[in-house]
């Protein structure tokens, strides 16, 4: 599939823009869950920190209540240690929470709301992760204090769910006691506030793609708007070079219909007459027919130079053969004999190096130019130079006439001077018209063909194409 040049210049605006939007949505995206996740294991740690500051100050506030009893006993008073762990069985709170304690053999004294574990050793009690539960607190609590997070049978349920456990030491009497909160509704909120942040991820994704589409669909819509106007301009701007070309067509047909009839045409019927008074001297026998002969013959030479001068102008040989510079110079030679102007033209040597588009233009820039200062400039000094520099060529035709705003004046159409416009952006050249502003007037039109149109050193060998410009 081929596209048009409407849909690559959408596509050389739309492509680069979703790449930067996708970039960029990417980057958004990544940044805002790393900012999140960062602010979400801040709240996770302050949840759990609160949890285990409020873990030690239970178990602060049991050993505060009975420390009055384990500080005044001895290690085998067994009476003042079935009294705490009465105390101890009685401090429930909340839904699930409770004290508990092991001996150092991991025998479990008191557990109030799983009786069913009382008296009977754990130590090789493990969760399903495999945490060696009992063990752990045993030896943290021998090491002090300290907390485990481990999973453990909710008694509402029987289900195992996320605990932080806080536990202390009796050494006296080998006990490690403590007390645990579950610490689900602290996972449940931080998979909540990670859903949220993935939620507003996602609708940050539906913002900018909205946006995109929203930009999208202007670049499509502005590129569709501009490129109507553009086709309808290049139409309009179409059917009026193709009028001027039917213009200057017709104008160049009309000129040489008139120099057939008024020139050859006129010079033909002499030479006719001449033949014929020629035959009637020889049929009647009386008269010289040499005169007549000859005025024929004169008439006849003067029909053939003015068809090799009306072929020359519409494309004259010299171009092709001998270069743009003998060509220039037979056309300024050919309107100074014609015109009676005063001229002058200078070249600078150089090899004949332009291609043959630049040549035809720049010739016919030079006629075109000629032409006007014969019908238009009254002028009396005509310069014609052409020369080759380091930025290309540059042909410059400068008169003393009145000027070209008087010259456009009496030509309401503008073709010739449109004609050479044209065939210089063609080249991707420049034309400069200078009129002077003084009493003495005069114009200079300037065209320049850029070196692009110069061709290789290399590809001027042939005999011809080494003639000087």
């Amino acid at each position: 599939m081929r596209l048009s040049y409407a849909q690559k210049l959408s596509l050389v605006a739309a492509v680069p823009l979703i790449l930067a939007v996708a970039a960029i949505a990417l980057l958004v995206a990544g940044q805002s869950r790393a900012l999140a996740e960062r602010e979400i294991q801040a709240l996770e740690s302050q949840l759990i920190e609160a949890k285990k500051r409020e873990l030690r100050n239970y178990v602060t506030q049991a050993r505060n209540g009975f420390y009055f009893i384990y500080g005044s006993a001895a290690p085998n008073d067994q009476a003042a240690k079935d009294q705490v762990a009465q105390i101890l069985s009685a401090m429930i709170y909340g839904d699930e929470g409770f004290f508990f304690v092991y001996d150092y053999d991991g025998t479990n004294l008191v557990n109030p709301r799983q009786t069913g574990m009382i008296n009977r050793n754990h130590m090789d009690l493990t969760d399903s992760d495999g945490t060696p539960v009992v063990a752990r607190l045993i030896e943290i609590a021998r090491q002090g204090d300290g907390y485990l997070t481990h999973l453990w049978p909710k008694p509402s349920s029987g289900q195992e769910a996320e605990m932080i456990t806080y536990v202390t030491s009796f050494p006296s009497w080998r006990w490690a006691v403590g007390t645990g909160v579950f610490i689900d509704d602290v996972l449940t909120s931080v998979a909540e506030a990670r859903a949220d942040v993935e939620t507003r991820v996602q609708r940050t994704f539906y913002y900018i793609s909205g946006i995109t589409l929203a930009a999208l669909l202007m670049v499509f819509g502005s590129g569709m708007a501009l490129n109507i106007r553009e086709r309808r301009l290049a139409d309009a701007k179409l059917k009026k070079l193709t009028q001027r070309v039917f213009d200057a067509q017709e104008e160049e047909r009309g000129r040489v219909a008139r120099e057939l009839h008024d020139g050859i045409s006129q010079i033909l019927v002499g030479v006719r007459y001449a033949l014929d008074s020629a035959r009637r001297r020889l049929d009647k026998g009386s008269g010289d027919p040499t005169t007549p002969l000859t005025q024929g013959i004169e008439n006849l030479g003067t029909a053939i130079s003015e068809v090799r001068r009306i072929s020359r102008d519409l494309r004259p040989g010299a171009l092709d053969d001998l270069g743009l510079g003998p060509a220039l110079k037979a056309l300024v030679e050919d309107f100074a004999a014609r015109t009676g102007v005063e001229t002058e033209f200078n070249t600078v040597v150089f090899r004949n190096r332009l291609d043959q588009d630049a040549k035809t233009a720049l010739y016919r820039i030079a006629q075109e130019a000629l032409t006007n200062i014969e019908r238009h400039a009254a002028a009396s000094h005509v310069s014609v130079d052409i020369r080759g520099h380091k930025r290309g060529a540059t042909l410059r035709i400068s008169d003393n006439g009145v000027g070209v705003d008087q010259t456009l004046s009496r030509r309401s159409s503008g073709i010739g001077l449109r004609n050479m416009q044209e065939r210089v952006e063609q080249l991707d050249g420049a034309l400069r018209i200078l009129s002077g502003a003084g009493p003495a007037g005069g114009t200079v039109i300037e065209a320049t063909v850029p070196l692009t149109h110069l061709l290789p050193p290399e590809a001027t060998t042939t005999k011809k194409e080494r003639v000087r410009a």
